[in-house]
């Protein structure tokens, strides 16, 4: 006789996931894992503030998208050695309105990872989705004491009294921003280990300033033997592959965060390594390939 095996009824499943959240690869001796913290609605107009609607509806239709969908909310964890390093906290469940993100402590619970195993987090800049996961009750506590933040020194300097006068965010998102980094600087000011332009945070694994998205905007680059892979925070968003010269909302330096792009594309073209970004779709594992003047995203076969 045969078994059938059904699909949860919803009510069943409400407390575990129906789509993947997790995956994991190796780069050389370094364990990675993508995490998914869940997804963010934002209007596609806040993604291409330099565009004229004709532009942007042209984009949308040619990927089937509407003009308000989900961005993907990504971390990862790293194990190099006897470190295990968490790059980026994802939203945390402290903001109102984002009912699908904030799913890091859950999810590193599934995946065995616990808090208090944590010997460093880096992250790449202090937007309220890279920092809020931090942020969240009784995460602090589970952490150690010890526990070393990597942050870039101009991002710290920038957010004692931030400017947001090149941005292009709807209310009340500045506020928010600006609350979240000081509460994050207040509360972990023990733990926050600045450096400059680069620090090697552990055995192959290196966070390297960018700068544009934020002065301090840093990317993080993982190699092994002849394997590498390089996690780009918000240096990139979907649309950069097809337009690296549409600017979002949330740069501060629009200019030089598509210099910052373009260099960062022609890199990772050049090298063939892996490319993992914050929003870009889960499991945003994929490569960079030349595209005539611009780039094309060429996402990695799932690895069973």
């Amino acid at each position: 006789m045969s078994v059938v095996h059904s699909i949860p009824h919803p009510v069943e499943a409400k407390s575990r996931d129906l789509v993947p959240s997790r995956y994991a690869l190796k780069i050389g001796e370094i364990d990675v894992m993508v995490i998914s913290d869940g997804v963010l609605p934002i209007p596609f107009e806040v993604m291409s503030t330099n565009v004229a609607p004709a532009g942007r509806a042209a984009w949308l239709d040619n990927m089937l998208l509407p003009e308000t969908f989900d961005w993907a909310v990504n971390v990862v964890v790293v194990r190099s050695g006897d470190q295990t390093i968490l790059i980026d906290s994802g939203l945390g469940g402290v903001f109102e309105g984002f009912p699908r993100a904030g799913q890091l402590v859950k999810r590193l619970e599934d995946a065995g990872i616990s808090l208090a195993s944590l010997t460093d987090v880096v992250l790449t800049h202090l937007h309220m989705d890279h920092v809020g996961g931090l942020l969240g009750e009784g995460v602090k506590e589970q952490l150690r004491p010890d526990v070393r933040m990597h942050v870039a020194a101009s991002e710290v300097a920038f957010w004692e009294s931030p400017d947001f006068s090149r941005t292009v965010m709807p209310p009340p998102i500045p506020d928010v921003l600006r609350v979240t980094a000081k509460r994050f600087l207040a509360d972990y000011s023990s733990q926050i280990r600045q450096f400059d332009e680069e620090v090697e945070v552990a055995p192959g694994v290196v966070a390297r300033r960018t700068g544009g998205h934020t002065p301090g905007h840093c990317v993080v680059r993982i190699a092994s033997g002849t394997e590498a892979l390089t996690f780009a925070g918000d240096a990139l968003f979907p649309v950069a592959f097809d337009h690296p010269d549409w600017q979002n909302g949330f740069e501060h330096d629009p200019e030089e965060a598509v210099n910052v792009r373009l260099r960062l594309f022609k890199e990772l073209a050049a090298s063939g390594e892996l490319l993992v970004a914050t929003h870009v779709s889960f499991p945003s594992v994929g490569r960079v390939a030349v595209d005539g003047d611009a780039y094309r995203w060429v996402p990695g076969y799932w690895d069973y």
